[in-house]
């Protein structure tokens, strides 16, 4: 049984495993020894077999019967069950931050964007664009909605990061600007549509393994 200790080892080990997850550092299909993480952080297996059940409450991480832990791969399936769901979600939260949407507000994610569109690397440009959506979804204040879209968010970075960790050339987002430009307008009904079509664009990519392996990676670009 763990205690209060264990459980603030697990939930750290579990962040350090997630970003590195996410951002491609560890591979899907990579195998997660109890051992070495348990060595890396100086503590038991205890905190780690948490943390491992954490990382597949998140989805980051399978358990396969006299195999282990695993890091969990994705198809193109998932990527659009993930796309769809922010759509559906981030309409939602739109629909109900839009009356309490600023000038201000807009302005800073009119900034976001043109941040990401100065982006040389993969990573700035998916911060600025995670910073575009949360600065005008935020204002609906329903924090279980946030959360969820969070989730969903971090999904589509690991998505991302698989496909695109070099050759990275940043798009022109005309698609926020095109949401600002129907929320400053007061035409909701445009940003909402927009907005979901927008979080729907999949990408594709051809990605080489470690190992030298060739194999087909895709990606939310929004």
């Amino acid at each position: 049984m763990s205690g209060p200790k264990d459980d603030t080892i697990a939930i750290r080990i579990a962040k350090v495993l997630a970003d590195r997850i996410i951002s491609g550092a560890i591979e899907p299909g990579a195998r997660l020894r109890q051992d070495h993480v348990a060595e890396e952080f100086a503590t038991s297996h205890v905190p780690v077999r948490e943390a491992f059940r954490r990382l597949e409450a998140q989805g980051l991480a399978v358990s396969e019967p006299r195999r282990g832990v695993r890091v969990a791969a994705f198809d193109l399936e998932e990527v659009k069950e993930v796309a769809q769901m922010r759509a559906a979600l981030e309409v939602l939260a739109l629909r109900q931050a839009a009356p309490h949407l600023t000038a201000t507000i807009l302005d800073e994610a009119e900034e976001a964007t043109k941040a990401g569109d100065r982006s040389r690397d993969v990573r700035s440009w998916e911060e600025a664009n995670r910073r575009f959506h949360r600065l005008i979804l935020a204002p609906c204040r329903m924090p279980r909605l946030l959360a969820a879209i969070d989730d969903l968010h971090a999904a589509s970075a690991r998505f991302l990061f698989a496909a695109w960790r070099s050759e990275w050339e940043s798009p022109t987002d005309q698609d926020h600007r095109a949401i600002l430009a129907a929320l400053r307008s007061g035409k909701l009904d445009d940003a909402a549509v927009t907005l979901a079509r927008h979080v729907q664009r999949v990408g594709l990519k051809p990605v080489r393994s470690a190992s030298g392996a060739t194999r087909e990676a895709f990606a939310i670009i929004g």
